[in-house]
């Protein structure tokens, strides 16, 4: 329990800090999330490389790739999490917009800035065990059970890099939603994130 005060009062000071330089934090937050979505299509890229060419050495060969199955399920969490922030950042994620829609403008604003509020605190929550997770995996050298027996850190800390982008991501259209002239929305030119006009 102490853990997470401390951690709301580290959020809390992180989010004052941000607000004082939002525009550069949201410029700076624009290109990482480009750089990471660009890693995360390179390793779907490699996924499917990889996982047809076990299909191919399996069944035409009879010489299947050893530990093809760990490396390729390692793989999925820095495809997904990698690319979470830009997909928050384009209003990408699912969601139910059928309470919004049936709220006046004021009141869709204010439930938008509520949910992000909430959103930022849980996804701080998360970002802080899995990075946690991340570096006891990478202290023990934590491995997978089979040979050839890949490092599994880099999965736990793709995690952990999701979770505190998305939050910062959220805490940006936070400050846009509040106050749209001071505090520009810095999202990708094909970004949608106006659910409230």
């Amino acid at each position: 329990m102490h853990e997470l005060a401390v951690l709301m009062i580290v959020v809390v000071a992180i989010m004052a800090a941000t607000t004082v330089v939002a525009g550069l934090v949201g410029r700076a937050l624009l290109v990482i999330e480009y750089v990471l979505v660009g890693v995360s299509v390179a390793i779907a890229l490699f996924v499917m490389a990889f996982v047809g060419a076990e299909v191919l050495m399996r069944y035409a060969f009879d010489a299947p790739i050893p530990g093809h199955l760990e490396g390729s399920e390692l793989l999925m969490p820095m495809i997904v999490f990698l690319a979470i922030s830009y997909t928050q950042a384009t209003h990408g994620h699912v969601g139910m917009d059928l309470v919004l829609d049936a709220l006046p403008p004021r009141g869709r604003r204010i439930a938008t800035m509520g949910t992000l509020l909430l959103s930022i605190f849980i996804c701080s929550v998360l970002a802080f065990f899995s990075s946690k997770n991340a570096l006891q995996l990478y202290h023990f050298d934590d491995v997978t059970m089979s040979p050839p027996y890949f490092k599994t850190w880099p999965s736990g800390a793709a995690i952990a890099i999701g979770y505190i982008t998305i939050s910062i991501r959220m805490y940006v259209q936070l400050l846009h939603l509040y106050n749209p002239d001071r505090f520009p929305a810095n999202e990708p030119k094909d970004g949608s994130f106006h659910a409230v006009e």
